[in-house]
């Protein structure tokens, strides 16, 4: 059986790194699409599927966050890696924000960068391989009902979508209910990495998933300083 050719959307517009990339990605047998500024970035997208982006952030047109966060409106699973030489931590944290899974800081290694996508399509096609043969798995917290499979937390009959990250983060702590879930499980397990600014990329979910379950006041996510975080249940 013939391996399957990931697809690449590549959007980066220096012209010497671009066609260096783009060579050396299709010799890793990735099938590649250069584009060199962000709107032109956007209707590609917009028109052929792709398994991963790899965009630059200073972009003519349509900076990189901008055309993430497109993007991530389009379709919110498909895994993003940033190049840019923007290394403060803002711009990182900005990044992950924008929706991100990986940031890679220029100058760097063409191996590393071929080792980060190599990681994030095996992470990303095991994930999905598992949604599709996973059995239907419906947690109820407090009032709600939480659908994994859906990715829906309803309560009196009014159901709320959540992305697939804010899925796969509750169902780490409803497993985890009245226990604390360690950061760097939940990093792992659902990021791949226990960077620093993937971390603070994790908060903004919990904050999102707090916001969510405020309608039941038996329930809590608290912090634990430094070790995590535990969803708490007062049952009746």
């Amino acid at each position: 059986m013939q391996k399957y050719k990931a697809k690449i959307l590549l959007v980066e517009d220096d012209p010497n790194l671009s066609l260096v990339l783009v060579d050396y990605l299709e010799m890793l047998t990735y099938e590649t699409v250069l584009c060199r500024d962000g709107i032109h970035g956007l209707n590609t997208f917009k028109s052929t599927h792709f398994d991963l982006c790899v965009l630059d952030v200073m972009l003519p047109k349509k900076d990189g966050f901008s055309l993430a966060e497109d993007i991530r409106i389009i379709n919110e699973f498909i895994p993003i890696v940033f190049l840019t030489a923007k290394s403060l931590s803002e711009d990182r944290i900005r990044g992950f924000k924008a929706g991100c899974d990986d940031y890679i800081t220029k100058p760097f290694s063409t191996e590393e960068l071929s080792l980060r996508i190599d990681a994030i399509l095996k992470r990303c096609m095991v994930k999905d391989r598992l949604f599709i043969h996973e059995k239907q798995e419906v947690y109820h917290i407090g009032k709600f009902e939480f659908d994994y499979s859906n990715m829906s937390l309803t309560i009196n009959k009014i159901a709320h979508n959540l992305t697939r990250k804010e899925a796969d983060l509750l169902k780490l702590l409803c497993e985890s209910r009245n226990v604390i879930l360690k950061r760097e499980t939940a990093l792992k397990a659902i990021w791949g990495d226990d960077d620093y600014f993937i971390g603070r990329s994790m908060d903004v979910f919990i904050t999102k998933l707090r916001k969510y379950l405020k309608d039941d006041p038996r329930i809590s996510i608290t912090n634990i300083h430094g070790t995590g975080f535990k969803l708490e249940v007062i049952e009746k």
